[in-house]
C-alpha cells in the first residue's frame, strides 16, 4: 500500500468513525461534543409524544398521569380541579376594587371581572379562559389566548386549600388583570417546546399540552429513523446513543436535565441563546445561568420550584456528590403512585441497609410519620412565591423542625448560581439587573450590577457591556447617561430591541423627539410584534403631530392587539385630533370597557363626549372615576368645567 493510499484510507476511516454511535457527527462548535447523537446535531428534530407512544405505550400510560404530564392542557371540566360554586368562587381584589368570578358556559370556561358602586354594577368584563396550567396537585391557574398571544388570568384555584384567590404575583395591588404576558421561560417549563412566533414576546402558533418525553430524552427523530430501519440496540448490554437516557448521564448532567425547570430563580440566558436551546445531555450553563438570592438565616424560606437548589444545600448531596433527582424519583411514575417504602429505600441505599439500627428517633415519633424518612427530614413547607401551598422541602436536614435560623432573614448575602460555579462578571451583573427588575426594586442591586458589568472584563465580554450599562442606567432613571452611551452609534445598526427601546425612552424623557423616534423605530424593526414598542413609537409621532403616520401604526397595532388599552386610547386621541369624533368615541369606549381606571382614556373620552354635546355621559364617567380616585385633580377640574 502506497503512502497516498494509506492516507486516503485513514481519512475514510476517520469520517466513518464520526458517524458511528458514540461519536458526534454535526457539532455546531469544535468545543461541543457528546456521545449522544441528538445533543448538538441540529438536524435531529422533535417528533412529539404520540410518536414516542407508538413504541412505549406502557411508559406513556404512567407518565401522562404525573405532574409533568399534566402540567398544561386546554381548559376543560376534566382538567380543572376547581370548585365553581358561586358561594366559593368569587375573589375580591381589595386594593384594585375588582371582583372576579369564574364560570362555565356549556364547555367553555370564562372569568368575569366586575365592580359595584352603591349596589349597582358599574363595570363588567368577561374573558374566555383557553388553557389551564398546573397539575391539580397544588394550583390550577388560567391562561387566555388573544390572536395567538398568551396572557395569564388574575385568579387561581389553590387545590390544597380548596379556595380561589388572586394568582401568584397578582396580590397586594400588583395585579395586571388580564395583561400579564406569558413568555417562553414560563411556557417551556410547562410544555413540550411550543411553536413560537419570532418577533414577538408571547405569540405562539401552537402550544403542546404538558411536558413530553423529549424534554428529558432530547429530540427523537434520529431514534425513530434508526428504529424504523430495524436498527435495534439491546440496551441491557450497551447504550442506544440515538436518544438520551438520563439514567446513563453523569450525575451533573442528570441534574441539568431536571434543573432546567426545577431550579426556579433568576435565569440569565447566555448571549445569543433562547429558552429553546437546551437539550438533555448538555450542561445547562451552556445556555443559561440561574441565580438564587442567598440570605443569612431564613433557611426555611423557599421558592416552590427550587427543588434542585434545596437538594444541593443538603449534606446528602454535598458529601456524596452522587445524588441526583432520579436517585429518589422515577420520572415516569407519579409521586402519588409511588410507595413510601420506595423513598425510604432510596435513603437506606446510602445510609444503612439496616435502617432500624440507624434511625435514632423513638418508634412512637417514627410511627407518627408512618416510619417515613421524608416526613421527618424533608417536611412540607410553604413557598415564598406561591401562596396557599405546601410542598416537600428538598433541603434534607437532620432536624429541620429545630433549625435556629428558621424564619429569620438577617442579611442579604448576594446572588449565587447553582448550575454554573464560575459565571463571568457580565452574567453576574445581568443577574442583579434581572433580580431588581423582576423581584426586588432595591437601589443597591443596581449598584451591584454596575460593579460587575464594569469589572475586569474579558475581551469577548466587552462587546456586551454597552447594552447592560444602558439597562442599568435606564433602571436608575439616569437618562443622560443612557443617551451618552449611544452618541456614536446609529440606531439603524443596533441589534438589541430592548436596548433600542430603552434609549428611545431616555431620549423621550429629555424631550429629544427626533432621536427618540429613531430608536423606537429600531426597536419595532427588531421586534415587530411587541405592542408596547409600537405604541411608544406612535406616542412620539403624536407629540410631533404626525397624525397620519401615528394613525397608521396604531390602527395596525389595535387590529393585531384588540385588548391593548393604551393603543386604543392613543388612536382615539389621534382620531379626535383629525375630527373623526364618532370613531374616536367608539374606540375610547371600547378602551374604557377594558380598563375603567385608565385616566387618559377617561379624560379623552370626556373631551370627545363634550365635543359631541353629550355632557351627561361625560359627567357620568368622570363621576365614577372620581369616586375611585377622589384625589385626582384633573377629574375634579373637568367635572367643575362641565
Amino acid at each position: 500500500m502506497t503512502a497516498r493510499q494509506l492516507k486516503y484510507l485513514l481519512i475514510v476511516l476517520a469520517v466513518a468513525l464520526t458517524c458511528l454511535p458514540g461519536f458526534f457527527c454535526k457539532s455546531t462548535s469544535k468545543n461541543q461534543h457528546s456521545e449522544w447523537l441528538s445533543v448538538y446535531d441540529t438536524s435531529v428534530h422533535y417528533v412529539g409524544m404520540q410518536t414516542c407512544r407508538s413504541c412505549h405505550e406502557s411508559v406513556y400510560q404512567t407518565f401522562h398521569l404525573t405532574g409533568m404530564g399534566q402540567s398544561f392542557d386546554s381548559a376543560t371540566r376534566y382538567k380543572s380541579a376547581a370548585d365553581f360554586n358561586p358561594k366559593h368562587a368569587i375573589v375580591y381584589d381589595t386594593l384594585l376594587d375588582f371582583y372576579y368570578q369564574p364560570f362555565w358556559k356549556d364547555s367553555l370556561l370564562f372569568v368575569k371581572e366586575f365592580r359595584t358602586q352603591n349596589g349597582d354594577t358599574v363595570h363588567q368584563l368577561i374573558q374566555e379562559v383557553n388553557c389551564i396550567i398546573g397539575a391539580r396537585q397544588h394550583t390550577t391557574s388560567h391562561l387566555l389566548q388573544n390572536n395567538g398571544y398568551l396572557f395569564q388570568a388574575p385568579i387561581t384555584f389553590y387545590t390544597q386549600k380548596g379556595k380561589w384567590d388572586m394568582a401568584p404575583g397578582f396580590e397586594n395591588g400588583a395585579s395586571s388583570r388580564f395583561s400579564r404576558v406569558i413568555e417562553t421561560e414560563c411556557v417551556t417549563c410547562h410544555n413540550a417546546y411550543p411553536e413560537f412566533i419570532e418577533g414577538s414576546r408571547n405569540k405562539y402558533a401552537q402550544i403542546l399540552h404538558g411536558i413530553d418525553c423529549e424534554r428529558c430524552h432530547g429530540p427523537g427523530s434520529l431514534h425513530v429513523q434508526e428504529k424504523s430501519r430495524g436498527h435495534i440496540v439491546d440496551t441491557s448490554k450497551s447504550p442506544d446513543y440515538t436518544i438520551v437516557n438520563p439514567r446513563r448521564l453523569s450525575v451533573e448532567l442528570q441534574n441539568d436535565v431536571c434543573q432546567r425547570c426545577h431550579l426556579q430563580g433568576i435565569s440569565v440566558l447566555n448571549e445569543g441563546k433562547t429558552m429553546f436551546d437546551f437539550r438533555p445531555g448538555m450542561r445547562l450553563s451552556e445556555t443559561q445561568t440561574v441565580f438564587m438570592p442567598e440570605y443569612k438565616g431564613a433557611q426555611d424560606k423557599m421558592i416552590m420550584a427550587s427543588h434542585v437548589e434545596r437538594m444541593k444545600k443538603s449534606q446528602c448531596f454535598i458529601v456524596s456528590q452522587k445524588m441526583s433527582c432520579i436517585t429518589c424519583h422515577n420520572p415516569h411514575v407519579s409521586v402519588k403512585q409511588t410507595a413510601l417504602s420506595s423513598f425510604n429505600q432510596s435513603c437506606n441505599n446510602c445510609h444503612n441497609k439496616a435502617s432500624a439500627g440507624l434511625c435514632t428517633e423513638t418508634l412512637q415519633n417514627r410511627a407518627r410519620q408512618e416510619d417515613n424518612c421524608v416526613g421527618c427530614h424533608m417536611p412540607k413547607n410553604g413557598s415564598i412565591d406561591i401562596p396557599h401551598v405546601a410542598v416537600t422541602d428538598h433541603f434534607i436536614r437532620k432536624n429541620p423542625a429545630n433549625d435556629e435560623s428558621k424564619g429569620k432573614i438577617e442579611a442579604f448575602l448576594g446572588l449565587r448560581s447553582f448550575n454554573n460555579p464560575n459565571p463571568d462578571a457580565i452574567t453576574i451583573g445581568r443577574g442583579y439587573l434581572e433580580f431588581y427588575e423582576r423581584f426586588n426594586a432595591t437601589e443597591f442591586l443596581l449598584d451591584s450590577a454596575l460593579f460587575y458589568i464594569s469589572k475586569n472584563l474579558k475581551e469577548e465580554e466587552k462587546k456586551y457591556k454597552n447594552k447592560n450599562l444602558i439597562r442599568a442606567y435606564f433602571l436608575k432613571k439616569d437618562y443622560p447617561k443612557v443617551t451618552g452611551l449611544v452618541e456614536n452609534i446609529s440606531a439603524g445598526t443596533y441589534s438589541d430591541a430592548w436596548s433600542a427601546y430603552r434609549v428611545g425612552e431616555a431620549f423621550s424623557h429629555q424631550n429629544q423627539l427626533d432621536a427618540a423616534e429613531k430608536w423606537y423605530k429600531r426597536a419595532c424593526e427588531i421586534l415587530p410584534l411587541a405592542p408596547d414598542f409600537q405604541n411608544k413609537y406612535a406616542t412620539i409621532l403624536i407629540k410631533k403631530k404626525e397624525w397620519q403616520h401615528a394613525e397608521k401604526i396604531l390602527a395596525a397595532l389595535v387590529q393585531e392587539h384588540p385588548y391593548h388599552v393604551s393603543a386604543k386610547t392613543n388612536l382615539g386621541f389621534v382620531l379626535m385630533q383629525k375630527g373623526k369624533l364618532a370613531e374616536a368615541e367608539h374606540l375610547l369606549k371600547s378602551a374604557l370597557h377594558l380598563d375603567p381606571d385608565n385616566g387618559q382614556t377617561v379624560f379623552n373620552l370626556a373631551i370627545v363626549l363634550h365635543a359631541r354635546q353629550k355632557d351627561l355621559e361625560a359627567k357620568k364617567i368622570l363621576t365614577h372615576f372620581s369616586l375611585r380616585f377622589p384625589d385626582n385633580l384633573r377629574a375634579k377640574t373637568m367635572l367643575a368645567d362641565l
